[in-house]
Parts: C-alpha cells; structure tokens; sequence
C-alpha cells in the first residue's frame, strides 16, 4: 500500500492561515516516509468548501503523475470568507490512506467586501503638532448564537486592536510596510472567543510606523506617506441560521487619546501609566475624553491579503548579565545581538520615569549610541504608582544591550526579558561542523537574518536607516532561502519592487522607495548587484522553492530592468558612464568614502550585465517566453565578449584583486578554459598572500569562496573561511559579535570602533558566506528546481573533520553529512521522497540515489587539490533534468 502524505499546505502559507488572498492556491505536500520502490504515480485530493453560513461543498479530484509541490488547485476557485480543507491521498500500485486535512481560509477577495472606510482623530491641527498617536472605540450589539467572528483590520500608520479588553491576535506591527501608493496589506484575525450576545467594544490603537514616522538616514524624513494616523477595521460576525452582524469602521467611532505620548520605530516609545484605563475597550466604559472621528473614506489602493507570514515575538531572551551602575541605573547584556524589544516589571512612586536605551556593544562598559546615528532607540515608561507590566507597541529596536535607568530598588533578571521580534518565518536549514568558530559564524548569520526580516527584508535592526536595500537581499537571498522559508515574505517584497519600479522606471536601491540625499540627486541608473534583484531574486526563489509562479509574477519586471541595463550601456555593452555603487564596504575603500573600491566598478556592473541577460534567458525559458530566452542569451554571449575585451585584455583581469577574479570565475566570464585555470590559480594565490585575509566588499564576497572551489582551490577558500585575522569573518566572531557585521572592521583590532558614520554591527550581507557552507562545505545544493534533484558533493577542507547540514525542501527532509578518519572519508546523504540525488564525491565517483539514506566511503588525502564546486551560470531555471555536472545558480 502506498504511504501516508502529510496534511497539504497552501502556497507558501503556514498552516490554517486566515485571509488568504488567492481564490485558487496551489497545494502541496510531503509523504514522511515511503518502501525504497515507492514512486507516486497518481493523486486523490478531496477538496470541502465551507461557506460562512456552515454550508459545505465536497468534491474528489484525481491527478495522475508525480506533481507534489505546489500543484493547481483542482476544485472551483474559493469566494470571499470561504474556508477550505484539504486531504491527499497517493497511489503507487494501490492507494494509500488519506493525510490529514490542511486548512485554509480566504480573505475578502472583492474590493465590494468591503464597507469599511479609513477613519482617524478630527483634530487634525493638534494631532499633526503634538504627533500623539490616538485611539480609536465602538461599542455594539451581537444577537445569541455567533458561530464566527473575524476582524480585518488594516492602517495608514500601525494598528493593534482589542475586542471587549481582549487582544486580538498577537501579530506585531500590524498591517507592515508595503508600498503604500500602490497597495496596501491587511491582517484577518479570528475574535470569534472575544465577543458575546448583547453589548461588545472594540477599540484600536495607532502608531506612527512607517507611514508618517521618522525614515531614512542623514535625519530621516517625517511624514513620508501622510501626516494623519488612520485604521480600517471591519468585524463580521456569522450566527448559526446565517445571519452577519458587520461592524465597520465609519462616522460612527470616536477617538480619543491613550497613554501612548510618542511612538516612532527609530526612537523609541513614551508610555505615560497614569493614563491608562485597562477597561476603556470594554462595553460600557465612559472614562476618557472620546469625539467624532474624521471619515476619511477608501485607501484608494487595492487592499491586499498577505502572500507570507506575519512579525511576532518569536522567542524570549533572559539577561546573562547585569551590572548595577548605581542611582537606579543597570547595563543589561543580553549575550545576542537582536532585534525586539523589553518587557519590564516596574514599580515606583507616581510620575517616575523609567527609560530604557538600546545598544549593539559596550565602549568601556557604556552603551555606544554612534552607531545608531540618530535614532534615539529609547522607551520611557511613566510609573502610575502600581507596579506594572509593560513593553511597547509600536516599535523595535536592535540591540544586544539594554540600559535601564530611573528603577526603583534592585533589578533582578525576572524583572526584564527581550522580546525578539521578526517575521515569524519557518526554519528550513541547519549547519554544524567541527570548527566551533565556524558553527557561531554560522549563528551569526542566523541572526542577522532573523534580525532584518522584520515585514521586509532590511540592512540592518538599529540605526536611522531600516531600508529594504535591493542589493544587500540580492547577494544573501540563496542563503536566506535555505535557512528559512522566507518565499511569501519575499514574493510580496518583489511585488513592491516592481510597483515602485513601474512608477520610477528604475528598480530603486531600495524598496518600498521613497528619496533621500545623495540618491535623490544621482541619476536613475542601474545600480549593479542592487537593481539585479529585479532577476537574481525571483531567480533564487524559483531555484530553492520550484515556485514558477514568482518567475510569471516578476517577469516583465525581470525584462524591463534588463532592457534598462542594456540602454544605459549602450552598443559597447560595456556600463561605464553609470552611476554605480561597486563593490560596496571593500575593506581597502578609504573607511568614509567605500565608493572607492579597489576593483573598478564598472567591471563588477559588466560583470552582473553579463550574468543578469543569462539568467533572465532562463527565466523567459521557464515562463515560455522562448523568443525573448534567445534574445536574451544572445544579449548574454555579447556582454561577456566586450566585458573580456575591455577587462580582461591579456586573459586577466586589469584589477588584481578578489573581486575581480571572483566575479569573472563565477559568471563564467573567462574567455577560454587556459583563462580560467590562471584566473583561479592567481586568485588562489592573493589569498595566500593575504594569509587569508579578506579584499572584499558586497559584490565580491559571494563570489569569492565558490571560484576558488570551482578553480579546484578548495583550500584556499578554507584558508579564507577559517581566517581569523581582520578583515577575515571570523575576526568578527573572536571579536565577540554574535551578527555579522556590517564593515568587516565595526571593531577594530585594538578594540576601538569604527568611527564611520556606517557602522553596523548587524548586517547581512558579508554573511552570504553561509551559502558556500551549505552547498560545498557540508555539500547539499539544489540540482533542479524546487530539489527534485539534490546535488550532494561534498569538499572538505582545512581543519575540518566533519560537516553536516539539513533542509527542508519543498519535498521533505534532505541531509548530507562526511566524516574524515584514518584517511576515509564516510558520506551520508538522506534524500527526501519524491526528489532524487545526485552523490559526487571526492574521489571522482558519482551515483545517483532514491529517497531514502545511503552511506558512501572513500580515501581522501586532506590537502589535496578539490573538486569544481556548485557555482557558475547553469541555466537552472525550468530545469528539471540534466547530467550531474549542470552548475547550480551562483
């Protein structure tokens, strides 16, 4: 009999999502374990529709073949409010037994659904002074017998509603930050335990957020999208003979001030406690003063459910030290760097304050504010008089130290815990070996990206900045894609990319847009590695995902930013002339200037022309655009003659650096295969010039570790990884930080920071690293789209002894792990049911494998030469088959 699958999933959503915003989503699932001869060959899906009004609908779909991922929803498409519940069974000879069910439910798919208007305070002239946040309250009336209740709840500002004094939901920052002239997201929660028959309250809270808040560096600018706060909130209730109690917001609501004083992302919130009734969203409250409310009417952009999931407290941190500064003052040290926010038990006499300040590291035992610019990074609480507590609403910070001052007695470390806020994605991948510093490397990484995932993928958690920088997610997207599953997240971030870049005609160096100096006044060039996640980005997700969706989503943005990159070089091809950001952070660029890196930045722009046109080529093959795939590659062949005209004239590049060398080795930029072996021994050879200390910056450093695998100069990249000299990744880790950093020298040897006005102590960016670690260290990389062909080739290397990494792919569980002992080397590799792998290792021997465990052994000599790592510009898009030598998407 055939195995079990598990309970199906929808899109990319996690499960039992509410408001949902596809009207026919894909569906996938993973069969656990199956026999080594199992092979799916059909698919039974029963599909139950339930309508509000309890109503079901049961169809039985039967699919032949292998299609597991993401497969066509087979049933009607869902309306408005609808619920869906899914099973699966398989067939191989026989059918086997039903999953459990995976449930879903649709949002308000029609912009008729919605009566609700935005609604905020009248007093517009004292609000836009004072920038107090308000609240906003109804009370009304539910008949006996309410089965379901849902809240959708969006803003112009931040929202976080409450239903007779109950929270609804625990979603953070709610509705986040998307593009907001063009769309504007909303969260649906379920209140169906907060209501009852007869009289009800809700009230909202508002906060600035990122739509009238301080954004942006150099002072940041107020007011971006509006200077008046709002909430749209529409609550339906459903009763058991299909009646709907809707309750909208309207004229009908009145505002009022809270005990919210200020609220701002970058600095920080005021609370005042002698303000604050706990009761004032409960029926029947008549404290405070409430008044007519200003009706502002639709958003007049689509209202847009969420493609990924929401930003939640995910984890709690408890204080690993605490020193008492005296005079009620206290560094807390949380021992990681982070992003959230305190939570305090405080007590102490009416009108005290207690202000709590945020920092990435101690100078001389002090919190060292420089690297936050000008984001104050501060909370204050205003003691009532009655012990209390309390955490903030409408912000976050980052930081690993927190200094608490104006406390009353001792505090102790169950007075205070760090609530860690990010968007609550799934883990998907793990790493370890026997290399301690490597493995909190790899932390490091894990925490950076859990610190910048916070609505849209950011530069960093804690400054006057916050940006969805384009390049940074660019260069780290493959890494992200395989610790996390960040494809919802980042398909409604692409989503936004490509809104901002119809209005701009330029994919922006960051996203949402809005301008700031120097950008302001550059020209709206195509920035190299920042503009090229129009392509690389939506390429990565269908690479690690097998989500073709994205590549249909994205395509025409994909083709016009490459359309603009061909334009602005013109018939040379070649992109000198633009307004380029190089290869960003070199650390031999003077410390206040990194535009002047030590590789030409027109070389590292041709370089990604060349390697974009071939990948937007596969991307056209996969969407069936066939005609512009072979423009494309044409295109693609072009640019890499001129980049080997002008940048390399002798077989070599004019810039002797890492970048340079790295770029052209793994964008397949060498003009012959003599070219290359020079180019990679010479690059084998600065590294070990440097004694494996580092040379570059954003562009280079995701190339560098895999050319010199694929050049067969394993150990030279080893020699780079396990470095602990500055600038080398783990001079950071012996250093003491727990992110990684933004400049590979935030804290220089002698102890003292960078002084620059950018620097970071948590960045992603530099961490890229982490994906040669999975794919060539430990030795697992997608093969196909989506790992139905998983590569494992594992190369071990310098001091290392064993490695292993696992990740969830779309299929299940695939791991890889290898063992050295007595000159044997022993792999294990675990593939997924439903995907299959291809085992390459050290010695040359290849084999292809089923689902299931298999063990390899053969003799390895460390030291010796590698083998040709995952890397280059293998067509992967729309690939479902191929020799094991096809290269993996660098």
């Amino acid at each position: 009999m055939a195995p079990r699958p598990s309970a199906p999933s929808f899109e990319h959503h996690a499960p039992g999502r509410l408001g949902t915003g596809e009207p026919a989503p894909r569906v996938s699932w993973t069969v656990p374990a199956a026999d080594p001869d199992y092979r799916q060959r059909a698919a039974r899906l029963e599909v139950v529709l339930t309508s509000p009004d309890g109503t079901e609908e049961v169809t039985t779909h039967e699919l032949g073949g292998a299609e597991q991922v993401l497969v066509p929803w087979p049933a009607r498409p869902l309306r408005s409010r609808e619920r869906a519940s899914v099973r699966v069974r398989v067939r191989d000879r026989d059918w086997g037994p039903w999953s459990e069910p995976g449930r879903i439910e649709a949002g308000l798919l029609d912009p008729a659904d919605w009566r609700a208007e935005l609604i905020g305070p009248a007093w517009e002239e004292e609000a836009a002074a004072l920038r107090r946040p308000a609240r906003l309250r109804r009370e009304f009336t539910l008949p006996v017998g309410v089965v379901r209740a849902r809240l959708y709840l969006t803003g112009h500002g931040l929202a976080e509603a409450e239903v007779n004094g109950r929270r609804a939901g625990d979603e953070e920052l709610t509705p986040g930050w998307t593009s907001y002239r063009h769309r504007l997201r909303y969260a649906a929660f379920d209140v169906t335990e907060h209501v009852r028959p007869g009289r009800n309250a809700i009230g909202i809270w508002l906060g600035d957020g990122w739509w009238r808040g301080r954004l942006g560096f150099g002072g940041g600018t107020l007011d971006v999208y509006g200077d008046r706060l709002a909430a749209l909130a529409q609550l339906e209730a459903v009763t058991a003979d299909g009646g709907v109690v809707t309750v909208a917001t309207d004229g009908s609501w009145t505002a009022g001030y809270g005990p919210i004083l200020s609220s701002g992302l970058y600095d920080g919130e005021r609370f005042d406690a002698r303000l604050h009734d706990p009761d004032w969203s409960r029926p029947g409250h008549d404290g405070g003063s409430w008044s007519p409310v200003r009706v502002e009417g639709p958003p007049g952009v689509p209202l847009v459910a969420p493609q990924g999931p929401p930003v939640r407290c995910v984890e709690e941190l408890r204080p690993v030290g605490i020193v008492d500064k005296g005079e009620g003052r206290f560094i807390i040290d949380f021992g990681q760097n982070h992003s959230g926010r305190l939570r305090v038990r405080a007590r102490g006499p009416r009108g005290a304050v207690v202000r709590m300040r945020h920092a990435e590291i101690l100078v001389d035992g002090e919190p060292a504010t420089g690297p936050l610019r000008e984001a104050r990074a501060t909370d204050e609480l205003v003691l009532s008089g009655e012990p209390i507590e309390w955490e903030p609403r409408f912000t976050v910070h980052g930081y690993r130290y927190a200094e608490v001052s104006g406390w009353e007695g001792g505090l102790g470390p169950d007075d205070v815990v760090s609530r860690v806020l990010h968007t609550d994605m799934r883990r998907t991948g793990w790493f370890e070996c026997s290399d301690g510093l490597v493995n909190r490397l790899h932390e490091n990484v894990v925490w950076s990206l859990r610190s910048n995932f916070v609505d849209i993928p950011t530069d960093c958690p804690q400054r006057d900045e916050r940006l969805g920088w384009t390049g940074d997610i660019q260069v780290f997207a493959p890494t992200a894609a395989f610790l996390y599953d960040t494809a919802g997240m980042l398909s409604s971030w692409l989503r936004d990319l490509a809104a901002e870049q119809a209005e701009q005609d330029w994919v922006p160096p960051w996203v949402p847009y809005f301008p700031l100096e120097p950008f302001r006044s550059m020209p709206k060039d195509p920035y190299a590695v920042w503009s090229d996640a129009a392509v690389l980005t939506p390429d990565v997700l269908h690479e690690r995902t097998g989500d073709r969706g994205v590549l249909h989503a994205q395509y025409d943005s994909a083709r016009a930013h490459l359309e603009h990159v061909a334009r602005a070089a013109g018939g040379d091809r070649i992109c000198r002339g633009t307004e380029q950001l190089g290869d960003w952070l070199d650390p031999n660029a003077p410390p206040e200037n990194p535009f002047e890196a030590t590789t030409d930045k027109y070389l590292v722009a041709t370089a990604y022309f060349a390697h974009t046109a071939r990948r937007t080529a596969a991307i056209a093959d996969a969407v069936g655009e066939h005609a512009d795939a072979a423009r494309y590659r044409a295109l693609g062949d072009e640019v890499a003659a001129a980049y080997a005209r002008e940048f390399l004239p002798d077989g070599r590049p004019k810039d002797d650096t890492q970048t340079a060398y790295a770029l052209t080795t793994v964008f397949g930029l060498w003009p012959d295969d003599g070219a290359r072996r020079a180019g990679t021994a010479r690059l084998a050879e600065l590294v070990r010039e440097a004694g494996g200390r580092i040379s570059t910056g954003f562009a280079g450093t995701p190339a560098v570790a895999d050319a010199l695998s694929m050049g067969g100069h394993t150990e030279e990249a080893y020699l780079l990884l396990q470095c602990t000299e500055c600038p080398s990744w783990l001079y950071t880790v012996l250093a003491g930080g727990t992110t990684v950093w933004e400049r590979w020298d935030s804290l220089r040897p002698d102890g003292a920071l960078n002084t620059s006005s950018m620097t970071s102590f948590n960045h992603y960016a530099l961490g890229s690293v982490a994906d040669w670690l999975h794919r060539v260290v430990a030795g697992i990389a997608p093969a196909g789209p989506g790992y139905r062909r998983i590569r494992f080739r594992p190369e071990p290397g310098g001091s290392l002894t064993w490695a292993e990494a696992h990740h969830d792919t779309p299929y299940g569980r695939a791991s890889a792990a290898w063992r050295l002992s007595g000159g044997e080397l022993e792999t294990t590799v675990t593939v997924p049911v439903g995907a299959e792998g291809d085992v390459v290792l050290p010695d040359g021997t290849s084999r292809r494998v089923r689902h299931g465990t298999h063990r390899f052994t053969c003799g390895f000599a460390p030291g010796r030469p590698g083998s040709a790592a995952d890397g280059g510009d293998g067509d992967t898009a729309g690939d479902t088959g191929g020799d094991t030598d096809g290269a993996a998407n660098a």
